[in-house]
């Protein structure tokens, strides 16, 4: 219960908007502050002086548009919040997804059927039948379940909205080359697997839930073992027609892929042919190995009309964590590498940002094991949240606070600003909102105490920033 008080002192803010005058400031640090509002900071009339570190930011030179930040809804996550007493439940809900009384998360990661934590039961489809080609056999049945992902999406919808999308590890089984050997889907069943996928958003409709983006497949080549050019004929040929004539509004997003380096490679072998690209209404990746930031920069300069979303990112069995070390961890410097992370994505043309767990336990789980679909024992990740099913504990990790200074403030329809200045350790972004205000966050990787000054209009903004810390300044447009 505890840390149910702690993340509603965190986040139940004040709902009344700063004056022209007055700047509303929150932070999270190593000190222990939790998206802690802080007094209140004044624009001053003057340049800033030589002393520290000053970013321009220049409201008349937009970048790209955001689309939102959030996680993923898994079958782990339910079985965590399950286990929780109902009022319980409801506060966990409410701290994610409200975004006044807590973090407003607004773009969300669901699934098709069977992954890694989607472990409510043992490796499923929608259609194992083989053969059923006409999708006499689909259902759904397992995601009405009451650890299912339409009851998970259902009451997060209670709390706030989101936009979704939705990739697929593999299709049913039946439909591969070879389970056992070729992992690629059978040409010959394109046309089934369209209608599978366009059968699955129409199910979820019937439930009230619209998948915003639907992708085709997640890390081809990782999971199912479908070339790059081969996924243009699907899309080109299959799936793009019949989601056209089907009347729904799901758009097609070009696709999951695992790493900055395959996004680029993947985009390069498909985005030419024109037949195809008319299909595509976003591009996503996935930001595992955590470099070559400069490939999303020249896939989002080269495609300005496509949104960019990063999709899927953990620590898994990367960054600084050893395999064998246990998850999840608790220490604040996972937050601020995840911090660092997002402003890199965002500095590089992403328009939404969307980490991998958002709920798991004290271990790490759990975990669905099917090792021919690559997903193996032993297999504890770290989330955003824990929920520790034999405490009734819930923990609100570094990662989370971090992750919710942008979910909160920089609301979907806000656009990047351009912000010049160059300090080591010190990092700036701003955002216009759609409502007026101007939204500034600074992270600061250095461990003292530092100053940086904002200038916006000829005026002046001086703010203190914490050791090890991210800072959220918001404001209306002095004059």
């Amino acid at each position: 219960m505890k840390s149910h008080l702690f993340v509603y002192a965190a986040l139940a803010f004040l709902s009344t908007v700063a004056s022209a005058q007055d700047v509303r400031v929150f932070v999270t640090s190593k000190a222990g502050d939790r998206l802690t509002e802080k007094a209140r900071l004044r624009f001053e009339n003057k340049q800033p002086s030589a002393a520290g570190a000053t970013f321009t930011i220049e409201p008349g030179k937009r970048l790209q548009q955001i689309d939102g930040f959030g996680a993923s809804f898994l079958e782990a996550g339910m079985i965590c919040v399950n286990s929780l007493a109902a009022a319980d439940q409801e506060r966990l809900f409410e701290a994610i997804f409200d975004p006044a009384k807590g973090a407003g998360f607004s773009a969300m990661k669901t699934v098709q059927a069977g992954t890694d934590f989607m472990s409510a039961g043992p490796w499923y489809t929608y259609d194992d039948t083989p053969g059923d080609t006409g999708m006499q056999h689909f259902s759904i049945a397992r995601d009405l379940a009451p650890n299912g992902l339409i009851p998970y999406i259902k009451r997060a919808r209670k709390y706030g909205s989101f936009r979704l999308q939705a990739p697929m590890d593999y299709p049913p089984d039946w439909m591969l080359v070879d389970l056992n050997k070729n992992q690629d889907v059978n040409p010959k069943f394109f046309d089934a697997l369209a209608l599978y996928q366009v059968r699955y958003l129409q199910e979820y409709a019937k439930q009230g839930i619209e998948i915003d983006y639907l992708d085709p497949f997640n890390e081809p080549g990782i999971y199912t073992k479908i070339p790059y050019a081969k996924i243009a004929v699907y899309v080109r040929d299959h799936l793009g027609p019949k989601l056209e004539k089907s009347g729904l509004k799901t758009r097609i997003q070009l696709t999951d892929f695992n790493n900055r380096e395959a996004f680029l490679k993947a985009v390069d072998e498909t985005m030419g042919d024109a037949a195809f690209r008319k299909y595509v209404a976003s591009l996503a990746y996935h930001a595992y190995g955590f470099n070559n930031f400069d490939n999303v920069k020249r896939i989002h300069e080269r495609y300005p009309g496509l949104p960019v979303w990063m999709t899927e990112v953990c620590h898994a069995y990367y960054t600084d964590t050893k395999r064998g070390q246990p998850l999840p961890r608790y220490d604040y410097e996972d937050g601020h590498f995840w911090g660092t992370q997002i402003f890199n994505d965002l500095d590089s043309g992403a328009a939404a940002w969307i980490y991998w767990n958002l709920i798991v336990d004290e271990t790490g789980g759990p975990w669905l094991v099917s090792p021919i679909h690559g997903n193996p024992e032993d297999n504890g990740q770290q989330p955003l949240v824990v929920v520790d099913r034999k405490q009734k504990k819930v923990t609100y990790l570094p990662g989370f606070y971090y992750l919710a200074h942008f979910s909160k403030f920089v609301r979907p329809g806000s656009w990047l600003l351009t912000a010049t200045g160059r300090t080591d350790g010190i990092r700036v972004l701003a955002f216009a909102s759609a409502d007026g205000e101007t939204v500034a966050e600074v992270l600061n990787s250095r461990t003292e105490e530092s100053i940086v000054s904002l200038q916006i209009g000829g005026r002046t903004l001086r703010v203190p920033l914490a050791p090890l810390s991210i800072t959220t300044c918001t404001w209306r447009q002095p004059r």
